[in-house]
């Protein structure tokens, strides 16, 4: 699968969400992830989506992926912040929600007046 086409089926999966076909989207982010393990991007929205319909086990371990290929991500960090949160671990919850203040931080102090 070419970047271009992992772009399309994340992006495809994300609009089905969306409009509520959240199986389609499941499944769709299932073939981004097994046919490229290292995409961020389908780890993260799986984690997503998988937390959206409180399926926690499978967002988390979703996220956990996403996190592997990137542990510094704001958005991965707040992620698992939620999971944790949700299935009642508010020490790992409060963690990750601070690995994410910290990555906010570093992206203010590389952009300090705001501007992309």
């Amino acid at each position: 699968m070419t970047p271009d086409e992992l772009q399309s089926l994340i992006e495809d999966a994300t609009a089905d969400y969306a409009v509520g076909e959240t199986e389609a989207a499941l499944a769709k982010l299932g073939r981004a992830t097994s046919a490229a393990p290292e995409s961020f991007e389908a780890w993260h929205a799986l984690a997503e989506v998988n937390f959206s319909l409180r399926r926690l086990d499978d967002a988390l371990a979703a996220a956990e992926r996403a996190h592997a290929l990137r542990p510094g991500d704001l958005f991965i960090n707040t992620t698992l912040s939620r999971i944790w949160m949700e299935r009642g671990d508010k020490a790992r919850a409060e963690h990750f929600g601070a690995q994410a203040k910290i990555q906010s931080w570093k992206e203010q102090l590389k952009n300090p007046s705001g501007d992309s």
